[in-house]
């Protein structure tokens, strides 16, 4: 990307959900890039899998609160402390009309999508707020999705969940809100990504066509967004819903 801010993000322990993804590979490169240690947490075989050389990692299942607590706990044991988090996994789940959703994907998908982010803040706000009181900084960013405004015809519990996560983020902004920790949420549209890149080409063709500018979200365009909310720069927005949907998002 030409023209690239830099924010100064030193020191700063930050914790990346779905590191090993297309959005989390951007995210966690740039907020390398700031100066931040960026803690890696995925499923032990995306893990494996991918190149986090130099990075300190945590194998996690955010749908799993155990999974979460250990690593949350390991977190503790290694740093001490936690001033940013990126909730970032996801999965997408199969297109199909709400009434023939089975109901072990439908509970997979909201485990995942929406409860893996209420497990990750549950365990990790109260270590964010201790933080916080002696740094006067905290930042989170929970990744929803445009989904999350307009719903989708054939992901409702996608697009369930990440409404879900919509409310969560302003909720929790609320409560955070004396406590020096920004909370806020962003909504991309759909990105040719792993995640989405093996959909049937006639529904990336269907979401294409909603997007106004006529081209997918590029990963290093969410993790400048990212990095915007998680830098100091960005100081009174808090509860707050960040647009990346080319023009797609109609409020």
């Amino acid at each position: 990307m030409q023209g690239t801010a830099t924010y100064d993000l030193s020191g700063k322990i930050a914790v990346l959900t779905g590191a090993a993804g297309g959005f989390g590979q951007a995210i966690r490169n740039r907020l390398a890039a700031s100066g931040a240690t960026v803690v890696l947490w995925d499923l032990e075989g995306a893990l494996v899998g991918a190149d986090l050389s130099g990075f300190p990692t945590h194998a996690v299942d955010v749908a799993k609160p155990d999974s979460v607590a250990a690593a949350a706990a390991d977190l503790r044991r290694r740093f001490g402390r936690c001033d940013i988090l990126i909730n970032n996994a996801g999965i997408v789940g199969e297109v199909r009309p709400t009434w023939e959703i089975p109901l072990d994907e439908f509970h997979r998908i909201i485990d995942v999508n929406l409860n893996g982010v209420f497990h990750v803040c549950r365990e990790l706000v109260p270590l964010m707020i201790d933080s916080a009181a002696a740094t006067r900084f905290g930042r989170i960013v929970n990744v929803a999705s445009i989904q999350a405004k307009e719903g989708m015809a054939q992901a409702a519990a996608y697009s369930a969940a990440k409404a879900g996560v919509v409310a969560l983020t302003k909720s929790l902004g609320k409560e955070l809100a004396t406590a020096n920790i920004m909370v806020n949420a962003i909504t991309p549209a759909a990105s040719l990504t792993a995640m989405s890149i093996d959909a049937p080409k006639e529904r990336l063709a269907d979401i294409l066509s909603r997007i106004p500018m006529k081209r997918f979200l590029e990963p290093a365009e969410v993790a400048a967004m990212v990095t915007w909310l998680c830098s100091p720069e960005c100081s009174f927005s808090t509860g707050a819903v960040f647009d990346l949907s080319g023009g797609r998002a109609t409020y």
